[in-house]
C-alpha cells in the first residue's frame, strides 16, 4: 500500500493505492476512512487495476476544513476530479458508500465524462420518494440530482419533521456543538456501537422510541457486544479511533457533520439536474438487512432502475447490514469484480 498527499483547491487530501492498471477510486461514508476498502483494495489490484481509496475531506489524513460549506457536493465532486488529475487519469471507475456513494452518483451526473463506471453502495440513487419523506415515511435522503422530498420545502424542515415526532440524527446534527461535545470524547464507543447498529444483527431503527428533546445519538445506539466480531476486531476499532482522532476530540467528526448540515446547499446545487439520469455503466451493492434500505423502502430500487438506464444490475448481499463490504467482503468482492471485469 502507497500513501498518497494531493492538493483540491487548497486542501491536502490523502489516499491510499495499490495496483496497476485502470483507475478503481474508492469514497467511504459517515463513519469511514480509506480503511473502510481494506478488503477490495487488494482484491482489485490483483485483477489487473490500481485501486485508491481516499480519505474524504474531514476525515483521518486529510485536512478538516471549519467551514460548514467546504463540505457540499460540488467541493466533494472537485475532490475526485483533483485526484484524477494527481494520478494522470482521464477516467475511473468510481465506488461510493453512504455518502461517498452519493458523491460518486453527483460525479455522474455533472461530470460524466470523467466516470468512467460507477458502483454505488447501501444507499440508492435518486431516492427522494417522490415527496413522502416530509409525508409519512420517514426517508432521509443523500445529495444526488434531486431535491429532498417535496419541491419546495428544504431537506432540514424535513428533518425537523421527523424529529417532531422521535429522535432523528438528520437534525439532530443540524447543530454545531451538541454531537461534537457528545461524541468526540467517546469516539471508540461511538463507532463500536454505530458500526453494530448499522451491522445485519443492530437495530438502528429502534431510535423512532426516542423523543428528540434530550437525547444524543448514544442515548439511541445499543451498547455494542465486545470485539472482536466475524468482521470488526479490536485492531480494526483502535486505527479507526487514532485516525478520527488525529485532529483532536473536538474535529473528531467533523467530515460526517458537516456533510449533513449541507443539505439544504445541496438541494440548491442539485436543482439544475433534479430530472437527470444517470448515463454511465453502474452497479448497485447492498446489505440485504441494510436499515437504509428499510428506511427508503422498495420503491426507490425501482425509481433507481428507472433513472440508470444501463445498471448493470442490484446485489442485496445476506446477512450484511449497511457496511456491506466489511461484513461480507468476499461476495462484495465478487459482485464488484464480475462488474468490472
Amino acid at each position: 500500500m502507497e500513501d498518497h498527499y494531493l492538493d483540491s483547491g487548497g486542501t491536502r487530501l490523502h489516499a491510499v493505492s495499490t495496483g496497476r492498471g485502470p483507475l478503481v477510486v474508492f469514497c467511504h461514508g459517515f463513519p469511514g476512512l480509506w480503511y473502510s476498502w481494506r478488503h477490495q483494495l487488494r482484491a482489485v489490484a490483483e485483477a489487473g487495476f490500481r485501486a485508491v481509496a481516499l480519505d474524504q475531506r474531514g476525515y483521518g489524513q486529510s485536512d478538516r476544513p471549519l467551514a460548514v460549506s467546504a463540505y457540499d457536493s460540488e467541493q466533494h465532486c472537485r475532490d475526485l476530479l483533483a485526484l484524477l488529475a494527481y494520478f494522470g487519469e482521464r477516467d475511473a471507475c468510481f465506488v461510493g458508500h453512504d455518502f461517498g456513494a452519493a458523491q460518486v452518483c453527483n460525479l455522474a451526473v455533472r461530470y460524466p465524462q470523467y466516470c468512467r463506471a460507477l458502483v454505488h453502495v447501501s444507499c440508492p440513487y435518486d431516492f427522494d420518494l417522490a415527496g413522502r419523506g416530509c409525508a409519512g415515511r420517514d426517508a432521509p435522503a443523500r445529495d444526488y440530482g434531486r431535491p429532498f422530498a417535496l419541491p419546495h420545502k428544504k431537506p432540514t424542515d424535513c428533518f425537523a419533521a421527523i424529529a417532531g415526532k422521535h429522535f432523528f440524527h438528520m437534525d439532530y446534527f443540524q447543530t454545531i456543538g451538541p454531537a461534537e461535545r457528545e461524541l468526540g470524547p467517546r469516539v471508540g464507543e461511538f463507532l463500536q456501537r454505530l458500526y453494530w447498529s448499522l451491522s445485519a444483527e443492530g437495530k438502528l431503527l429502534d431510535w423512532n422510541q426516542y423523543p428528540s428533546a434530550g437525547t444524543g445519538y448514544l442515548d439511541v445506539l445499543a451498547p455494542a457486544p465486545p470485539l472482536p466480531w466475524h468482521w470488526l476486531d479490536e485492531a480494526d476499532l483502535a486505527y479507526m479511533t487514532s485516525q478520527y482522532l488525529l485532529a483532536g476530540e473536538d474535529l473528531a467528526f467533523i467530515g460526517g457533520l458537516n456533510s449533513y448540515r449541507v443539505a439544504d446547499r445541496n438541494w440548491e446545487l442539485g436543482e439544475p439536474w433534479a430530472d437527470t439520469r444517470i448515463e454511465v455503466p453502474g452497479l448497485f451493492i447492498a446489505g440485504k438487512q441494510d436499515a437504509v434500505l428499510q428506511l427508503v423502502g422498495a420503491d426507490a430500487l425501482k425509481l433507481m432502475r428507472e433513472r440508470m438506464p444501463r445498471l448493470a444490475t442490484t446485489v442485496l448481499i445476506p446477512e450484511a447490514g449497511h457496511f456491506v463490504q466489511l461484513e461480507r467482503p468476499e461476495a462484495f468482492n465478487q459482485a464488484l469484480l464480475e462488474f468490472l471485469l
